[in-house]
């Protein structure tokens, strides 16, 4: 977690990633101060009350010494955008708050990065360390001494077994295994339903088997 403590969130993002993570917050009694949202969110009722702004400048009015923020936007194989504006704001001394979901389990001998965004019922296991704004979508299994490397994105169901090491800016499709002590190169995409059996350079695509359906 961030070192201030329980500080009011502004969320950056209206969107289903954000969504959830808003609920995750507001159920553990954290106050939303402001949704981030150039679209409109109104039927959205997880953020009905909550002050909602346009524009992502508008988050300079907030003192970055009392409050923190939460990167709602989803994060999309080939899409630096979350990053982006994670770096932008940090630059001016801004804070994420790390967000952990209470059905999710994570170990108490595993290390967190700040802004790291942990879903319902995924799973990090003993001697496992999640990198600084990395997202552990819902379902997904972080298997014993995995280093999961900063702003990766594990999809869910992905399950990465011990030992797994990846490096920064990895995307891991939903219901992807990896398996174990492999090493996943910076910058590679893993399609959903993918089985790796070997290690991945740096900035690599790995697809999935694709069944062929004839039509008759």
């Amino acid at each position: 977690m961030s070192d201030k403590v329980n500080l009011p969130i502004v969320m950056i993002g209206g969107g289903g990633h954000a969504s959830v993570l808003a609920e995750i917050l507001l159920t553990q009694g954290r106050d939303i101060l402001a949704v981030i949202s150039p679209e409109d969110v109104s039927q959205n009722s997880v953020f009905k009350g909550i002050t909602v702004l346009e524009k992502d400048e508008y988050i300079l009015r907030f003192d970055k010494d009392k409050i923190l923020l939460v990167n709602g936007i989803g994060m999309m194989p080939k899409s630096g955008f979350k990053k982006k504006i994670n770096e932008y704001f940090l630059s001016l001394g801004y804070q994420f708050e790390t967000v952990i979901a209470e059905s999710a389990f994570v170990s108490p001998f595993s290390k967190i990065g700040i802004g790291a965004q942990i879903l319902p019922m995924a799973m990090i296991q003993t001697g496992a360390t999640v990198g600084s704004h990395s997202i552990i979508n819902t379902g997904a299994l972080v298997e014993h001494d995995c280093k999961i490397g900063a702003y990766n994105h594990i999809a869910p169901k992905a399950t990465l077994c011990g030992q797994v090491v990846t490096g920064r800016g990895v995307y891991i499709g939903a219901n992807t295994t990896i398996i174990q002590s492999l090493k996943v190169g910076e910058d590679v995409i893993v399609g959903a339903g993918a089985i790796v059996t070997h290690s991945l350079d740096a900035r690599s695509i790995c697809y999935p088997a694709r069944s062929i359906v004839k039509l008759n």
